[in-house]
């Protein structure tokens, strides 16, 4: 019979911990003096108390490790509990939002995603603000220890691949966790500060600065404005930039860089993919609104690697309203957001390592077809991919495409016109933030969908999140079978 009480302990353990960090909103609210910090005590007082409860009922029941079964339900179990006690202070608060709009926005920040429903962020107590960016933060390394511990343990979507650069984690699952946050959150805090700094000294204010910085790293997007970065000097996206490119690296690499070796970071494939990619769209984008607007300036450079960068990170912020670039541009950037960053970063989406394991695999299909009698075999990173790492992918592929099919055809049913229904599942599906259109698009927000679609999406942003097999394996038969 399957044990819950480990599952239930971790998962406990992380209810206490958002709780506690739900105090820091609480003292900014207090010096703020809008007696907005009573919304941030209550919450904190039941979060604290059910996870300790959870917590304490599940202790006798810890034993060496997880097993794969249990693995999967806390990889799952804490992206589900966490939004249900993130979206109190959103519910208490002056945002007053109702049950689906505030369980919407703490799963678009845990999950980083970025889109929101919150009309008005301009007025909005210091409180909330800062509680949008600490969700924001911790989704933020806490996808990162999911994906180079939980993911390739659990064989999902080839991230199996990574299991050696995962510190070997084979059995020793929650241990060798611990160690490897404790190394990612040095390097992500001391990231989150160095961008903290870049921010003041484009002239953001501290706070301004503290905030923008959680949500860039963890490369979430949630900005203090309605206007996003357009309410921002132009130099702040430079700097926003250089931070969502470095969080969308794999934070292995970091590791072994503060260790002393640059070998590995520069020779990864991931990381010379995805600075190619990036510069292959902005130069062709830029080059398409140079030949629009028949002539270049340095704006005009700046917004498109700006948004590019968002929007392939996962980011999701937004300078200005790029659906008026012109169709060719609106579809790049749809496009854009289905590419991702890389394995092991803060970022969302596809990721780049799926692709090039999918190019190195139809190489050798089209070389095999040339030369029947030859034997040609897969390789990334110098190493032989072996079939499982690619049939994982090609699963991963299988399901992405059918969840974004299906996700669109539900939302279609709402009652959300084409567009809005297939970039509101791409967006969810792949945590980019913005959508497209008029309603979701980068001047808009979600507030206005019918609470149908907001359910939709919210599941599809926690499914996308968790590279969606991790899910899905909970609604096979095969794994409650005792």
């Amino acid at each position: 019979m399957l044990d819950l009480r480990p599952v239930g302990y971790v998962i406990g353990l992380t209810v206490m911990a958002l709780g506690c960090a739900m105090l820091l909103p609480l003292v900014v609210d207090i010096a703020e003096g809008r007696g907005h910090w009573e919304v941030f005590a209550q919450s904190a007082i039941m979060t604290i108390l059910v996870g300790g409860l959870v917590a304490g009922a599940c202790r006798n029941g810890v034993g060496d490790g997880l097993n794969i079964r249990q693995t999967f339900l806390l990889t799952t179990g804490v992206w589900v509990v966490l939004p249900l006690f993130g979206a109190l202070p959103f519910m208490l608060g002056e945002t007053a939002l109702d049950f689906t709009d505030a369980v919407f926005e703490a799963m678009s920040g845990l999950t980083t995603t970025g889109s929101t429903v919150v009309t008005g962020l301009d007025a909005l107590p210091k409180g909330i603000l800062l509680w949008r960016g600490i969700m924001q933060w911790l989704g933020g390394v806490g996808i990162i220890v999911v994906a180079m511990v939980f993911l390739p343990e659990l064989r999902v979507g080839g991230m199996q691949i990574f299991r050696a650069e995962s510190f070997d984690t084979m059995g020793k699952i929650l241990p060798r966790a611990g160690e490897i946050a404790s190394r990612i959150s040095v390097i992500y805090l001391g990231m989150t500060i160095a961008c903290m700094m870049a921010y003041i000294l484009t002239g953001m204010t501290p706070f301004d600065a503290t905030v923008h910085a959680m949500t860039t790293v963890s490369t979430g997007g949630m900005a203090n404005y309605d206007a996003s970065f357009g309410a921002l000097a132009p130099s702040a996206e430079y700097v926003a930039t250089v931070f969502m490119i470095l969080a969308a690296l794999p934070f292995v690499r970091f590791v072994q860089l503060t260790a002393g070796t640059a070998q590995p970071l520069l020779r990864d494939p991931q990381v010379r993919g995805f600075f190619l990619t990036i510069l292959s769209i902005v130069g062709t984008l830029t080059l398409w609104q140079f030949f629009q607007r028949a002539h270049f300036t340095e704006e005009t450079f700046r917004e498109v690697l700006f948004n590019v960068v968002s929007i392939m990170t996962g980011t999701g912020y937004a300078s200005e309203n790029y659906m008026l670039w012109g169709p060719f541009a609106v579809s790049i950037f749809f496009f854009v957001g289905l590419i991702g960053g890389c394995a092991g970063s803060t970022s969302c989406s596809v990721k780049i390592f799926r692709y090039q394991l999918l190019f190195a695999s139809i190489r050798v299909q089209l070389a095999r077809i040339r030369a029947p009698h030859g034997i040609f075999i897969p390789r990334y990173a110098g190493k032989t991919v072996g079939d499982d790492v690619l049939n994982s992918v090609m699963s991963f592929f299988v399901f992405f495409t059918v969840s974004l099919g299906l996700i669109a055809v539900l939302l279609g049913l709402t009652g959300l016109d084409f567009i809005t229904a297939l970039s509101g599942a791409a967006t969810a599906l792949g945590n980019i933030g913005p959508g497209l259109g008029d309603t979701i698009g980068p001047a808009g927000n979600f507030a206005t969908l019918n609470d149908t679609a907001k359910w939709i999406l919210t599941a599809a942003m926690l499914i996308g999140r968790l590279e969606l097999l991790a899910v899905y394996a909970l609604f096979t038969v095969t794994f409650w079978r005792i």
